[in-house]
């Protein structure tokens, strides 16, 4: 039987749902040290977007007469990203407005999975953030799952070096003695920024099932790390080390979650590092002179845009064109 079909003609083997439910595990250990560190303030925020996702990924799916797709998965890991962006006092309602964002601003509108340019979670976070700026910057400090601690509103390590430097000019006194809690996330931010062990874990989960490729992470965080370093060494009084921009803040998670999207990220190697480094750059900037202490979201977003150009102008050569060159 003579089968027509589109390209591409050779098949890995993997289905988007696999993909999909490979990623969501590699997040369950940063979600249960967020639980952990939370509570259950935590778990709902976790909860509710995940919930609001699925619902509304069903619900304008049924709208629009197509078929649902909500079994692939791709809502939940929304969902799961949304929670992870946000902070673990988010109120109920904001969460999902956060989730409705996400899906039918952020995915459906522009036709479902494959076909949204922007990362639908960040577009959530970011007109969140926009619309709700003291919900959204309101941290709490950690407050272990068991110990019967309230949640105390604490800046994060990023708004406190920003803080710091605006009013005194120079970096905090508590910045030192925190990498290592910086590490294993005992420190305010958002439920998926406080932990880049756990994140790490699951990152390297990714790599092992091949699932994520090295040029983005590699050139995104190594461009923060660079371009941070040397903004230290030119005065290390006011501008953090390279180590505290990669512990702090969204780093990690925008590195390996956020910004290797499949949908939304460049299809060569080449323009991978490049969207890489662009990421990089933003970040770094964003951080050091914008009004926000955190840049992740922003600078994923705008090489989100620049994505269509850099397809376009570091497009792979076609197989054989070399070749009809030299015999030419």
């Amino acid at each position: 039987m003579l089968y027509l079909s589109s390209s591409p003609h050779i098949h890995h083997g993997e289905t988007v749902s696999q993909i999909m439910r490979a990623v969501i595990y590699s997040l369950l250990p940063a979600c249960m040290v967020a639980v952990y560190f939370f509570g259950l303030p935590a778990l709902q925020v976790l909860i509710v977007a995940v919930g609001g996702c699925v619902v509304t990924e069903q619900a304008c799916q049924r709208l629009l007469g197509k078929p649902s797709t909500v079994a692939d998965g791709s809502a939940v890991l929304t969902g799961i990203l949304l929670a992870l962006n946000l902070p673990p006092t988010a109120p109920w309602w904001m969460t999902l407005i956060g989730a409705v964002v996400a899906i039918a601003i952020g995915k459906q509108v522009f036709g479902g999975l494959g076909a949204n340019p922007f990362n639908p979670a960040l577009v959530a976070r970011v007109v969140l953030l926009i619309s709700f700026p003291v919900q959204m910057t309101t941290w709490s400090a950690p407050a272990p799952l068991g110990s019967g601690l309230d949640l105390v509103t604490m800046a994060t390590p990023l708004g406190e070096w920003k803080n710091s430097v605006m009013l005194t000019g120079k970096l905090p006194d508590s910045m030192a003695a925190g990498t290592l809690d910086y590490f294993l996330g005992d420190m305010a931010g958002c439920i998926g920024e406080v932990s880049a062990l756990a994140l790490l874990l699951g990152a390297v989960w990714l790599f092992w099932k091949k699932i994520l490729t090295w040029q983005i992470p590699v050139a995104y965080i190594g461009t923060v790390v660079l371009l941070g370093g040397l903004f230290w060494l030119i005065d290390p009084a006011k501008y953090p080390d390279p180590l505290f921009h990669l512990l702090t803040g969204g780093l990690v998670l925008g590195a390996f979650y956020m910004a290797t999207d499949m949908v939304t990220t460049p299809v060569s190697s080449h323009g991978m590092l490049l969207f890489g480094v662009g990421c990089g750059v933003l970040t770094v900037l964003i951080r050091l002179f914008g009004g926000y202490p955190e840049g992740v979201s922003f600078a994923i977003l705008l090489m989100n845009a620049a994505t269509p150009l850099i397809d376009r102008y570091l497009r792979p050569r076609p197989f054989g064109v070399a070749q009809r060159r030299v015999e030419s």
